[in-house]
């Protein structure tokens, strides 16, 4: 199994910016999508960004939509989110997430289709 782990949160004042790297143990192959959650104490979590490892396909919460961006680093193993203009509504533990490859065709929003988690890395934004 993949394992993954986060760094990168920290305090941020509101519209400012902030890179998440999600490091990956193990095999990725291009067919795994990569994702990145967020979930605010008595929140849902929600979904965020996610891309195949390849960066093909991407897609972005309407929340985030042109402000974070999702990328990889495949000689890495690495998953970045770039976080900019960010705003107080964007505190939260972030998690980074692989389906494993078990979506082969799409990209899916819902975290339950994401059975591998790092552990997160909170964010917090001050306004």
């Amino acid at each position: 199994q993949v394992q993954l782990v986060e760094s990168g949160g920290q305090l941020v004042q509101a519209g400012g910016s902030l890179r998440l790297t999600c490091t990956a143990s193990g095999r990725i192959l291009s067919s795994y999508t990569m994702g990145w959650f967020r979930q605010a104490p008595g929140k849902e979590r929600e979904f965020v960004a996610a891309s195949k490892w390849n960066g093909r396909n991407t897609r972005y919460g309407d929340s985030v939509k042109g402000r974070f961006t999702i990328s990889n680093d495949n000689a890495k193993n690495t998953v970045y989110l770039q976080m900019n203009s960010l705003k107080p509504e964007d505190t939260a533990v972030y998690y980074c997430a692989t389906d494993q490859g078990n979506n082969f065709f799409i990209i899916s929003t819902a975290a339950a289709m994401y059975p591998y988690w790092g552990q997160g890395t909170q964010v917090t934004v001050s306004s």
